[in-house]
């Protein structure tokens, strides 16, 4: 099903992040051996860097990302947007998320500077120029428009802002992709079926990365929207990209 495009793909992957969501941060975690939280790390912090203002986290899913963001030096609020109920409320139960949350933009000093919105990445809920930053983390390649994406986010920033993804990505040639799909391809599977009990969620999941752009050509995705200053580093013995822009001013 990861050949699948437009609505029908929209519908396929709402569908299953609903079904999954209950086992999502779990088999992340798993699948990465918790190295995923170390990558939003870092992508907050190269997100954020340098800015002042508004950060948002697009397809925030459970929100880790956002949350991440929201610590980094210089972001006064952070906010996270989906399209998916059920992910958001597992995000908005999160510890870091319990107390009574700040309308946005604007937040009480004794509030967490993170809020949660639903959403599309395709046509966002928010004006022009609203965000220093915007991010996504692991949801480009199930989206049904990365182009549209892309400009979206690339709309929601201020001149001078920053727009990054961090995203799997297909590897070179190599004893590390071969490595690397017998892994995602065999191994994550079966761990989806025994921890979530949804073996074709973690079929699909593995194979949108063939589907999915290079990580040049998600670059150029990212000049065509009219960012500047764009490159990438891969992470994870580079199966995952970090990929980057800004907003000329």
């Amino acid at each position: 099903m990861a050949h699948l495009r437009g609505d029908d793909k929209r519908r396929y992957v709402a569908e299953m992040f609903a079904r999954i969501s209950p086992r999502y941060d779990l088999m992340n975690s798993l699948m990465t051996g918790g190295l995923h939280h170390r990558w939003k790390r870092e992508t907050a912090r190269s997100t954020a860097a340098g800015l002042q203002g508004a950060a948002l986290d697009v397809a925030t899913g459970t929100g880790d990302l956002a949350f991440a963001l929201a610590r980094c030096s210089g972001i006064d609020h952070a906010v996270g947007v989906d399209l998916l109920s059920e992910m958001l409320t597992i995000a908005a139960n999160k510890p870091a998320a319990r107390q009574p949350q700040p309308s946005f933009p604007r937040r009480q000093e004794s509030s967490p500077p993170v809020s949660f919105i639903m959403g599309d990445a395709l046509q966002l809920p928010f004006p022009d120029n609203t965000f220093v930053c915007a991010t996504a983390g692991f949801s480009l390649r199930n989206m049904a428009d990365v182009p549209a994406a892309i400009t979206e986010m690339a709309r929601v920033v201020s001149p001078g802002g920053r727009v990054t993804t961090l995203e799997l990505t297909p590897m070179p040639p190599g004893i590390r992709a071969a490595l690397g799909r017998l892994y995602f391809h065999r191994f994550v599977p079966l761990m989806g079926q025994i921890v979530a009990g949804d073996r074709t969620a973690y079929t699909y999941l593995p194979s949108s990365v063939d589907y999915f752009l290079t990580a040049e050509g998600l670059a150029e995705v990212y000049r065509k929207a009219g960012l500047v200053n764009v490159g990438y580093r891969r992470l994870g013995l580079g199966g995952v990209a970090l990929h980057h822009g800004e907003k000329p001013r």
